[in-house]
């Protein structure tokens, strides 16, 4: 399946996208949260959806898609996971995973405005494979992770450079700010993606495609990142893990590319669609 949410920032409805239509679910109840993929939620909504499929409405036209998981209780990021972006960082290749969080106050749709932060003159775009966790996960083994996967979804990990790398402290400064964590355009449970140790994702700016890469490329594969975050924290039902982002982020060019008011930022992945992103200026 492949799960939506839409409607107003806060007040997003739940669905369902079926052959390329989608069709709101209000009527199953509930939302696309840690309740829902703690209770066992995806085998009861493909249930609800056999027995009503033929009752289901499909949603405006001009809905505002948002993003497919109601706030988790984290957004867990691995940093440098692909060998060709540690290069063009100029960064030493990690011996383990690079574990940094994005405020889930950055979560936005994924056609939704990215708005630069105040005062930000180097923000960056990252493609990113992201998780998101279906069953709670402590002390796992890799043999057994993706048992604790609910699917799958596309996130773009918007980064301020300067606040990440610049400003002291951890990486979470330029990671967490307001949209800086665009997902969707829907969750893809895992059912319907067998294979995802060779997807291919990309990015493009105003039309130039910057990014270009396949999960093939990580450094720790997805049951590796689920088993190494648990032993350090528990990781809830619709937690999300972002994977990393392949070479040709802004920050890997000399000079440096950064986006701007006005720029157009577009990107995707195989089996987990494609999202389009304004970015704007600051606003309170």
């Amino acid at each position: 399946m492949k799960l939506i949410r839409y409607g107003n920032l806060g007040q997003e409805k739940i669905g369902v996208q079926i052959e390329a239509k989608y069709y709101d679910l209000s009527a199953f109840g509930g939302d696309y949260n840690e309740q829902f993929f703690g209770g066992d939620g995806i085998e009861k909504l493909k249930a609800f959806i056999n027995e009503h499929q033929s009752e289901l409405k499909e949603i405006p036209a001009n809905s505002r898609i948002g993003a497919p998981i109601a706030r988790p209780s984290k957004i867990v990021c691995i940093g440098l996971n692909y060998l060709d972006h540690a290069n063009e960082t100029g960064a030493a290749i990690p011996a383990e995973p690079i574990i940094f969080f994005k405020s889930t106050t950055s979560i936005v749709g994924p056609f939704d405005d990215i708005m630069l932060p105040k005062d930000s003159e180097k923000t960056d775009w990252e493609v990113e494979f992201g998780v998101v966790i279906g069953k709670t996960a402590r002390y796992i083994e890799e043999a057994e992770a993706l048992d604790h996967v609910a699917g799958y979804v596309l996130i773009n990990d918007v980064s301020e450079r300067e606040f990440q790398l610049e400003r002291g402290g951890t990486w979470d400064k330029g990671k967490g700010c307001d949209t800086f964590a665009p997902m969707g355009p829907y969750l893809v449970t895992k059912e319907e993606m067998p294979d995802i140790s060779n997807v291919g994702l990309w990015l493009s700016v105003n039309g130039t495609m910057y990014q270009n890469g396949n999960t093939k490329n990580l450094i720790f594969s997805v049951p590796q990142l689920i088993a190494y975050v648990s032993k350090f924290m528990t990781l809830l039902p619709g937690d999300v893990i972002s994977t990393g982002t392949p070479a040709g982020v802004g920050l890997g060019f000399k000079p440096p590319i950064y986006l701007k008011a006005g720029d157009v930022v577009e990107l995707g992945a195989d089996g987990l669609g494609v999202a389009k992103q304004t970015v704007v200026p600051f606003a309170k």
